[in-house]
């Protein structure tokens, strides 16, 4: 047990003194970016599920 909580306390100490955190307007940024590509990303997905279905439906009704 005295190792858990050894490993508890140097965990703690190492995410508070080691650990570059990042400033709020870069968290902001990044997670701009991320929901930007991540909309990018679902858009492309839809068009292609969307041209493929038709592809597929043109096909099948030959």
């Amino acid at each position: 047990m005295s190792k858990f909580i050894n490993y508890c306390k140097e965990s703690y100490k190492e995410l508070v003194k080691k650990v570059t955190w990042p400033t709020w307007e870069k968290l902001q940024n990044s997670a701009g970016l991320v929901i930007v590509a991540t909309l990018i990303l679902a858009a492309a997905l839809f068009v292609m599920d969307y041209a493929f279905q038709h592809l597929m439906t043109l096909i099948y009704t030959l």
